[in-house]
């Protein structure tokens, strides 16, 4: 995969020709399985194959994709031993979404 396939802020992404930020990081964000890796990560390094098994239906290639996709965005490293974890920008992109988890409980009790 090319590595100019990556949202970033300040170039042309899905719904914005300007590529603000936030477009940027929606775009991003929005890409199938993204979120869920990033919440898989959230405790700490997994190995891919960890990863795989708590997620039903995603294929390998997608992960690796999607990985490489969260690496080239400096969200996600990848450790000497192949693990995968969040970086310190990933790290803050997840309590930024802590809202959203805390939303999802209350709604789910409606």
């Amino acid at each position: 995969m090319a590595g100019g396939d990556v949202p970033r802020p300040g170039k042309p992404v899905r719904g914005s020709a300007t590529g603000r930020p936030i477009m940027a990081a929606l775009d991003l964000l929005g890409r199938r399985w993204t979120l869920r890796l990033l919440w898989e990560l959230r405790d700490g390094p997994h190995g891919p194959r960890a990863v795989l098994a708590r997620c039903d239906g995603l294929s390998s290639s997608v992960l690796y994709r999607r990985l490489r996709d969260l690496e080239e965005a400096g969200l996600v490293t990848r450790e000497p031993e192949g693990s995968y974890t969040l970086t310190e920008l990933g790290a803050e992109l997840r309590e930024a979404i802590a809202p959203l988890g805390s939303w999802s409980e209350r709604w789910a009790k409606r």
